[in-house]
């Protein structure tokens, strides 16, 4: 029996603090924020007041998108660089779910949003690991990190 099969919920896990930004601020202040705070992404909100993630931005965005194309992070925006649309999952949703969301989007962490929409955490790979078994927790890792090319198992 996995750990997940307890019916754990995303609520029980997700980072509760989190680092949001508009799509209007330069990718030097997000990747400021990303080092100040020891995260790897950060969502985009549309306004402060409603904190609806409209987008995703990661350090790999920043890294491997806009500097390596020798953009200056100064004169660039989160919106340039921000994935969208973003995925996101709900606080009452079995955390077996959420893993699911996130292996079939290979995505690395996945916003929690309430029932206004409005963004209220983060579950991160990192996340699951604390709480799931080896193999859930590999899995997880194993299919998040499939080429796009290779054939779902």
């Amino acid at each position: 029996m996995h750990v997940l099969e307890v019916v754990m919920q995303v609520r029980e896990i997700m980072s509760k603090d989190v680092i949001c930004c508009t799509p209007d601020t330069n990718l030097r202040d997000v990747a400021k924020l990303m080092a100040e705070h020891d995260c790897g992404d950060i969502p985009i909100i549309s306004t402060r007041d409603g904190r609806k993630p409209i987008g995703v931005i990661t350090d790999r965005d920043i890294t491997c998108r806009a500097v390596a194309q020798g953009r200056n992070p100064l004169e660039i925006t989160a919106k340039d660089y921000m994935s969208t649309p973003v995925v996101t999952v709900t606080p009452e949703m079995a955390l077996e779910d959420c893993c699911h969301v996130m292996e079939e989007h290979q995505i690395r962490r996945v916003p929690v949003v309430d029932e206004r929409g409005a963004c209220c955490g983060v579950v991160s790979q990192a996340d699951i690991a604390r709480v799931a078994s080896e193999s859930r927790a590999g899995h997880v890792l194993r299919e998040v990190s499939r080429p796009t090319s290779e054939p779902s198992r």
